[in-house]
C-alpha cells in the first residue's frame, strides 16, 4: 500500500445526494482514514443542462452531517483545484488534442441525423450499430477524410466531436480490487466519445485526466461505472501515465432485492433515500431526510457500511473509529446489497441507547414546545428512563406523556376490566399509603408499597393494574414506582383519586 493514499468521491450536482452516493462516499472515507490518505471530493459538473442549483451546497452539508467531511475539494485545502469541473475545460481540450496527436483518438463529423440513420439501419436488419474498427473508415472522421478534408472542415466551423481509436483484435487484462481478474476482447468496444460538440469533456475524459491531476491511488466508485473500466484502462494507456487501483461497489438493491433501489421506491414504501431533506429548486417539491426523519448519523453511516460490507464477524454496532480500523475493500461483496428500511431503524434504536440523555432531552424538546417551562434536568431523567423503548425522539410523547401530564382519560377495555368497588377501596387505601411515606425514594416507594399489599393478602396484579391505569391511562410505560418517584407524592395522589372518581 502506498503511503499516500488519495481518494475522491465524485458526484454530479444533478439534484439531492442519493443513499448510494453516501455509501460511495463512505467508503472512500473509510478507506483513506484506513491507511493516513486523503478523501477529495470533486464536483463532476460537465452536464450544464442537468445541473441543479443548491446541490453542491447540497452534497458538502451532507457529508458534514454524516461526519465524513472530505479533507480537500471546492473552497479547501486546494492544492490540485480547482475542484469543479466547469473551471477545468482548459485541460481537457489539451489532453484531447494529445489523443489525437498520438493517433489514439480522432474528429468524427457525423451529424445526429446521419448516426441515427445508422442505427435504424441496423435494427431494421437485426443488428446493432457500433462505432468502432469495422466501420469508422466509412463514416465521416478524420480517418477517413484526407489530412486537407480534415482541416478544411476544422477552418469552416463544422460541428465534430473526439473519439477514442479503440484498439482492433487486442485483449484488456483487468483488475478490480472486489472483482478480480477480468479480459475484454476490444473488438466489442466502441469508439467511445470524449469530447463533446458543445466544447465540454464526457465523464470518460474529465475523469481520466483528473484522477490523474490530482494524484488520485484508488478509483473507489458504483458498479455501473464497471462498464466503462475497459475505455478508462485505455486511455490511461494512451497517455502512459500510471493506473490507480479500481474497486467497484456492489448496487444497493430495491427492499424486495430485485432491481436498484430509487427514490420511487422510498415513496412507495414509506422511506427516504436522500440523507438530508431536500425541496427542489424548480417544482418546489420536498423530499424526505434521515435527518428530518429523526435518525442519527452514526446509525445511518454504520447501517450504510453493512451494504455490501462486512467485518467478518458477528458484531454489527460500529463506531465511525472503528469502521475505519475494520475497513477493507477486500471484504466488500460482489453482489448487489438488499436496503432494509426496518434494519436501519434497528440502528438508530441502538444508538438511541447511546446518546447523551440531556441532548436527548433537548431534542424532544424541539419536538414538544409545550415542554419548554419544564426543567431540562427532569426530562432527561424522563428520557433516561423511557429511551430504551423508542427508535426517534419523535416517539418520546406517546411514551412519556403522563410524566408531564395527567392521563384525560382511561383505556375502556382495561377499565371495564380490572375497576369495581373492591378495587376503588383498595386504590383510596394506597393513596393515603403513599402520602405517609416520609423519605419518598423509588426503593422506599417501592418496600412501603409491597408490603402493605402483602398484609392485605391480595394479588399483586389487583394493586398494580389499577394503579397503572390511575398514572398512565393504559397499561404500559416503566417502571410504576420510577413513575411515581418522578412525578412526586401529590401528583401521584392526585392521579388516584381521579381514577377513584371516574368509577
Amino acid at each position: 500500500m502506498t503511503k499516500n493514499v488519495r481518494v475522491r468521491f465524485a458526484p454530479s450536482p444533478t439534484g439531492p445526494l442519493h443513499i448510494g452516493g453516501v455509501r460511495t462516499a463512505l467508503f472512500n472515507y473509510l478507506f483513506a482514514k484506513k491507511h493516513n490518505g486523503t478523501f477529495v471530493l470533486r464536483i463532476e459538473d460537465t452536464d450544464q443542462n442537468r445541473y441543479v442549483k443548491g446541490a453542491e451546497q447540497y452534497i458538502v452539508d451532507s457529508l458534514n452531517w454524516c461526519n465524513i467531511p472530505f479533507d480537500e475539494g471546492p473552497g479547501k485545502n486546494e492544492k490540485f483545484g480547482p475542484y469543479r469541473q466547469s473551471e477545468r475545460k482548459h485541460f481537457y481540450k489539451q489532453y484531447a488534442g494529445q489523443l489525437i496527436a498520438s493517433g489514439n483518438a480522432y474528429y468524427a463529423f457525423d451529424t445526429s441525423e446521419s448516426l441515427d440513420y445508422y442505427r435504424k439501419d441496423h435494427e431494421a436488419k437485426g443488428k446493432t450499430f457500433i462505432y468502432n474498427w469495422h466501420n469508422r473508415h466509412l463514416l465521416s472522421n478524420s480517418l477517413a477524410l484526407t489530412k486537407e478534408e480534415t482541416q478544411a472542415k476544422l477552418d469552416a466551423g463544422h460541428e465534430y466531436v473526439i473519439r477514442f481509436k479503440s484498439p482492433q483484435d487486442d485483449t484488456l487484462h483487468l483488475n478490480d480490487i472486489i472483482r478480480g481478474d477480468m479480459t475484454i476482447d476490444t473488438n466489442i468496444l466502441d469508439d467511445k466519445v470524449l469530447f463533446k460538440s458543445d466544447g465540454m469533456p464526457t465523464y470518460h475524459l474529465a475523469n481520466i485526466v483528473d484522477d490523474h491531476l490530482m494524484e488520485i491511488t484508488h478509483v473507489i466508485r458504483g458498479e455501473e461505472w464497471l462498464p466503462s473500466l475497459a475505455l478508462h484502462y485505455q486511455l490511461y494507456e494512451a497517455f502512459g501515465w500510471d493506473k490507480p487501483q479500481f474497486a467497484h461497489l456492489p448496487l444497493i438493491l430495491k427492499p424486495t432485492g430485485k432491481g436498484k433501489l430509487s427514490k420511487r421506491d422510498g415513496d412507495k414504501l414509506g422511506f427516504p433515500v436522500f440523507p438530508l431533506e431536500w425541496k427542489d429548486p424548480q417544482t418546489g417539491d420536498i423530499s424526505r431526510g434521515y435527518k428530518e426523519d429523526g435518525y442519527f448519523p452514526e446509525a445511518m453511516v454504520n447501517f450504510l457500511a453493512f451494504l455490501g460490507w462486512n467485518p467478518g464477524t458477528e458484531q454489527e454496532i460500529f463506531s465511525l473509529h472503528d469502521l475505519i480500523q475494520a475497513f477493507e475493500l477486500e471484504k466488500v461483496h460482489k453482489s448487489g446489497a438488499r436496503f432494509d428500511p426496518d434494519k436501519i431503524k434497528w440502528f438508530n434504536h441502538q444508538y438511541m441507547q447511546f446518546q447523551n440523555d440531556d441532548e436527548l432531552a433537548e431534542g424532544y424538546k424541539t419536538y414538544q414546545p409545550q415542554l419548554n417551562d419544564i426543567d431540562l434536568n427532569y426530562i432527561a431523567l424522563v428520557v433516561g428512563i423511557i429511551k430504551e423503548r423508542a427508535t426517534f425522539i419523535s416517539d418520546f410523547w406517546d411514551l412519556s406523556s403522563f410524566f408531564f401530564e395527567a392521563p384525560k382519560n382511561y383505556d375502556e377495555k382495561t377499565f371495564s376490566k380490572i375497576m369495581n368497588s373492591a378495587s376503588r377501596e383498595l386504590m383510596s387505601e394506597l393513596a393515603q399509603v403513599i402520602s405517609h411515606i416520609s423519605d419518598f425514594t423509588v426503593e422506599n416507594i417501592q418496600t412501603d408499597v409491597k408490603a402493605w399489599i402483602g398484609n392485605k393478602e391480595v394479588g399483586f396484579g389487583k394493586v398494580m393494574q389499577p394503579l397503572r391505569l390511575a398514572l398512565v391511562g393504559a397499561m404500559q410505560g416503566p417502571d410504576v414506582f420510577e413513575i411515581i418517584f418522578l412525578i412526586g407524592k401529590a401528583e401521584t395522589v392526585q392521579r388516584i383519586e381521579n381514577l377513584i372518581q371516574t368509577i
